[in-house]
């Protein structure tokens, strides 16, 4: 059937592609960050560097193109068939577990979702043909290359100890030359700490990286291996004395140079690193194809014992890889939701924490503590002294100004230089080093040892970086099951399982870029309210709140109606888009649980009333939104669980009470849209009859119970329900007193001067 697998190469070529797209959204994170947290340059500055390290760095991989071929199982052992199989389903499998990935926001590493995926699909066909060809399971090794894989995996686990330490070490030293203020130390130091850095990324980058560029001789690499050291010198000679020259005759900031540079050189070895990840698998599926189409023989019959033999990659299939990597850096949303969380885990200052506490995180950091504790009583109090004096910061670090920087330029280029460092080192001994493992511990370690975690953040931060390391085993697990699963529907369904996976990727696909439409439309509005202007006038801030309010009840309303309505009609799916309404309402209590202190501080003027106000607003949003959150789930657990149905009184009950919150919240809304809080003895006048509607419903069904009529499970429902329902009604009566004792729009530009009672 060669149409069949023309058809593969085809759509192998079409996966490469997606999965750059992808892959590269998810390792943005690992060469933008730095510069990006530091504010090094403009955005546009930083785009372009990282692109032309991308461009350049794809033309450097070609040596590392064997993993794909040979790295994890022995080719000798399988068929053009079952290769085809093997690689169509590692395709597959990644595009659908990066993008997964990128939506969520969490930077995972693509070296270890390939490695795993290759190591699933071929064990899972090798057991199909050792059930075929009634082998044992003791045969398996032989298909698999064990020796390769476990060497790979193993350099990928001991690249994180490796780049923790040295990324700590190095910041820790590098702290104590520079201080926090280390303009006054750059006169002394800062031309020879510059040239060891850019040594460093000279020497990994362009005398060891050249080693796997297509284009380059065999004689000019040996020229380079025979001359490392003389070279070496000679770039650090003059590095030290170009840097110093710049710095005492020019005033120019080396230390932006040093990032910049190491930009480019980590995004240039993240290129000719990972680039095997995205095209490694369709280029051998390619050249197992030209030569069993050489071969003339059947599919099932031709041995793949040419993918033991080097092959350079062309050189016109990186270059159109690096085209597609730069074009994905500048155009794709989901490169830069990738990049939060190791900023936030990394920064200087305090602020809102992403990630909760757990046991784990907090018996490290009470142990660390305690270490602490007892090597002050060891060490010095004059050493002590001194290494303090080195890691003063100039004022509040929660007190900094909107638009700076998450860490200062000499965190950035050590957390650049080390990296940059370990991954190219890898590169040129052709081992897959998981860039995202490197970069994200190398900046932990740093941010370790520049003290970044305080004891008010610590814990989050631990648990932070705990949850991502979790998030790479799950990686590996996940990886390694999904292209075995994938692999055996090709090899058992041939065209109709291509088929079928192919439709399935594409829906995947869609539906999480739909999803990551909607998360970003409230991370953005939420970044536009940081970087606004630096103050809010107290009237701008009552009308913002009236409309969140306003928004935040016909949130409410809906999930009220939606969880009673399923209720009575016993509609599971009603129920369940009930629980998707009722988790963005609690987005939006999150969400201005997150700027309060933001809002806060942006207040104009000394009093304050406007910040009491946006207090109160929150407590508020936060009582009525326990209360829907309650009913919703007491209506689901009854439905839920097959419970008996609501008698037919007390479902007409239910009926008219629904019927009248849902009135009585769109009008509060309505005056909150309008601001309007002048007249309100209508709403409270409605807000009676509900209560008494409520109490007299109450009564009967203390009566039902007396007379045995209703049962105990029956009635825990009821009560629950309009229990929680009088709270919903008396809090959304607290937001029109509240903003009723507000001054009116005429007074409104006048300072609050105290917040109502």
């Amino acid at each position: 059937m060669p149409e069949y697998y023309l058809i593969i190469v085809i759509l192998l070529f079409l996966l490469a592609a997606s999965d750059l797209i992808v892959g590269v959204s998810n390792d943005a994170v690992n060469f933008l960050n730095s510069a990006i947290g530091s504010k090094v340059a403009t955005f546009r500055t930083i785009m372009i560097i990282a692109a032309l390290g991308i461009f350049i760095g794809a033309t450097f991989s070609s040596g590392m193109m064997e993993v794909a071929r040979k790295g994890i199982f022995n080719p000798q052992f399988f068929q053009f068939s079952e290769v085809m199989v093997i690689f169509l389903a590692v395709m597959m499998t990644d595009i659908m577990l990066l993008d997964a990935f990128n939506t969520f926001g969490l930077p995972t590493s693509t070296t270890v979702s390939i490695v795993f995926e290759l190591l699933g699909a071929a064990v899972v066909v090798a057991l199909l043909k050792i059930t075929f060809n009634g082998e044992g399971l003791a045969d398996l090794p032989n298909y698999i290359n064990t020796s390769s894989a476990l060497a790979i995996i193993t350099g990928i686990l001991s690249s994180v100890v490796i780049a923790f330490i040295a990324g700590a070490l190095i910041q820790y030293l590098s702290r104590l030359v520079f201080t926090f203020n280390y303009a006054r130390r750059m006169k002394w130091v800062g031309g020879i700490w510059s040239g060891a850095a850019l040594t460093l990324i000279t020497y990994f980058l362009l005398f060891k990286g050249v080693k796997g560029a297509s284009f380059v001789s065999e004689q000019f690499i040996d020229w380079v291996s025979a001359n490392t050291s003389m070279l070496l010198l000679a770039a650090f000679v003059f590095w030290s004395l170009t840097m110093q020259l710049l710095y005492s005759f020019f005033k120019v900031n080396i230390l932006r140079i040093i990032v910049l540079a190491g930009t480019f050189s980590l995004a240039m070895a993240f290129a000719g690193n990972d680039l095997v990840n995205f095209i490694g698998v369709p280029i051998a599926g390619f050249e197992s194809f030209k030569v069993w189409s050489a071969s003339g023989q059947a599919a099932e019959a031709l041995s793949m014992t040419s993918l033991s033999q080097a092959v350079r990659t062309e050189t016109y299939l990186l270059l159109i890889a690096g085209i597609i990597m730069v074009l994905t850096l500048w155009f794709s949303k989901k490169a830069r939701t990738v990049t939060e969380t190791q900023v936030a885990l990394s920064r200087q200052s305090e602020g809102v924490e992403n990630f909760s506490p757990n046991l784990l995180a907090r018996g490290i950091v009470r142990t660390m503590r305690n270490v602490g504790s007892a090597m002050q009583t060891v060490i010095p109090r004059s050493w002590m002294d001194k290494v303090e004096s080195s890691f003063e910061t100039n004022g509040d670090a929660d007190a900094q100004a909107v638009d700076e920087p998450a860490f200062d330029l000499v965190r950035a280029a050590v957390n650049l230089t080390v990296a940059s460092a370990l991954i190219a080192f890898a590169t040129s001994l052709k081992l897959p080093l998981s860039t995202t493992y490197v970069t994200f511990m190398v900046a932990m370690g740093a941010s370790l040892a520049d003290r970044a975690w305080g004891l008010d953040s610590a814990v989050y931060r631990v648990a932070g970086v705990i949850n991502v390391i979790g998030g790479w085993f799950m990686t590996a697990i996940v990886a390694f099951t999904a292209s075995g699963i994938c692999a055996w529907v090709i090899y058992t369904f041939e065209m109709w399982g291509v088929a079928i996976l192919t439709i399935l990727l594409v829906l995947l696909v869609f539906r999480s870029s739909v999803f990551h439409k909607k998360r970003e439309k409230s991370r953005e509005e939420l970044a536009s309210f940081e970087q606004e202007g630096t103050s809010i006038a107290p009237a701008i801030m009552v009308e913002d709140t009236s409309l969140k309010v306003a928004q935040l009840l016909h949130d409410v309303t809906k999930t009220y109606k939606g969880a009673i309505t399923g209720l009575l009609e016993e509609d599971r799916q009603l129920i369940q888009k009930t629980v998707k309404d009722y988790e963005s309402l609690r987005e939006r209590v999150d969400t201005l649980k997150k700027k309060m202190y933001k809002a806060i501080k942006r207040l104009e003027g000394p009093e304050t009333g406007a910040g009491r106000l946006y207090l109160l607003v929150y407590d508020l949003e936060q009582d009525i939104a326990q209360s829907t959150g309650f009913i919703m789930e007491t209506c689901r657990n009854h439905v839920e669980n097959s419970h008996k149905p609501v008698k037919k009184k007390q479902a007409e009950s239910l009926s008219s009470i629904v019927q009248e919150v849902d009135s009585y919240l769109t009008n509060v809304a309505m005056k909150m849209e309008k601001a309007d809080f002048e007249n309100v003895e209508d709403l409270k006048e409605q807000k009676k009859a509900i209560f008494n509607m409520l109490e007299n419903q109450l009564s009967d069904q203390i009566q039902g119970i007396k007379e045995n009529g209703y049962g105990r499970r029956n009635s825990m429902l009821m009560f629950s329900i309009k229990l929680e329902t009088k709270d919903i009604v008396a809090v959304a009566h607290r937001f029109v007193k509240l903003y009723h004792r507000l001054p009116s729009k005429a007074e409104k530009e006048v300072m609050l001067v105290s917040s109502p009672e």
